[in-house]
């Protein structure tokens, strides 16, 4: 009996030193663990951090000022929408004050003095071409009208007298030949000689050739002169202008197509002005060399048949002496 009571409290001794020393073991044993995989300790360490983390949500202390800041973040949209919108009314202002606007009249106002003067007198040599074209198509078309209708009527005339009779009131050149012939006659009645007449009266009539082409040339060396220089004229004002337009871009100090391109575009509408006055006053003096070498062609038939006319008087005139000389 003794005995038995003696194992029974040596195995509760030993059971209750046991239990002692396992909780010591079990502390020790994850320390050395930790201690030996330290590089790969991050998630048994971490993994008690989470508990703690989630106290701090507690809904039951959250206070209505505690809620507010993390709200105030909402409106930031709202102001980066305002600073957009500024800097987007900020963008928009240089092509808001372009200085004018790019059209040809605003161009010309805001042009220089020189360049002005360079489009005006461009303008105005533009005018003085078509109006010179006006004036001559009218001219040649009177002209030619008259001269032709002349050399139909005196077509079948046998005289000077007789021409003069059918023309009537025709005032073309070909009356003044007739004249012109008809004088010469009379100034040399009672000279025998008719190729000193018939010289003579040759004379006269070139003379009234020469003034005739005079005439219907007047007004063509005025617009060979426009054609010429014109393009010239305006590229002047093209380099001036374009002068005076890199003298702003170097006081400015910008390069901004807002403040370089109206100048520019200055310079260029003389050159433009003057090529509009060009190119019409070249194909319109070419157009009327034309007509003046045929309109001086059709005189020139008129001046040889005023010259036969008084050929026929001559010969009739020496033919009717040699009659009655015979008789």
């Amino acid at each position: 009996m003794n005995k038995s009571m003696f194992q029974m409290l040596r195995l509760a001794v030993v059971g209750a030193c046991l239990a002692l020393a396992v909780p010591g073991m079990a502390q020790q044993q994850p320390a050395g663990a930790a201690s030996q995989n330290s590089p790969a300790s991050t998630q048994p360490v971490t993994a008690p951090v989470q508990p703690a983390a989630a106290v701090p949500s507690a809904p039951a202390f959250a206070t209505p000022a505690a809620v507010a800041p993390a709200a105030s973040p909402a409106p930031l949209p709202s102001t980066d929408a305002a600073v957009s919108n500024d800097n987007a009314g900020k963008l928009l202002k240089p092509s808001s004050t372009v200085p004018h606007e790019l059209s040809p009249w605003s161009m010309f106002l805001s042009a220089d003095i020189l360049v002005k003067a360079v489009m005006i007198g461009l303008a105005f040599a533009s005018l003085v071409t078509w109006t010179i074209c006006i004036a001559k198509m009218f001219e040649f078309g009177f002209a030619q009208r008259r001269l032709r209708g002349a050399l139909e009527q005196i077509a079948d005339s046998r005289s000077l007298a007789e021409a003069q009779l059918a023309l009537g009131k025709n005032k073309s050149i070909l009356a003044s030949l007739l004249a012109a012939a008809m004088r010469e006659a009379r100034l040399s009645a009672g000279i025998s000689s008719d190729t000193g007449i018939k010289e003579r009266a040759a004379s006269r009539f070139t003379e009234i050739v020469r003034a005739e082409a005079r005439g219907v040339r007047r007004g063509m060396g005025l617009l060979a002169t426009i054609g010429a220089t014109s393009p010239f004229v305006g590229l002047f004002g093209t380099v001036w202008g374009i002068m005076n337009s890199f003298i702003g871009i170097s006081k400015s100090q910008t390069t901004n197509l807002a403040v370089v391109a109206p100048g520019i575009a200055e310079a260029l509408l003389a050159t433009a002005l003057g090529l509009v006055a060009a190119i019409p006053a070249v194909i319109i003096y070419n157009h009327f060399a034309r007509l003046t070498k045929g309109y001086l062609e059709t005189v020139g038939r008129a001046s040889g048949a005023a010259g036969r006319l008084l050929s026929r008087d001559l010969d009739r005139a020496h033919g009717g002496s040699h009659s009655r000389a015979a008789e």
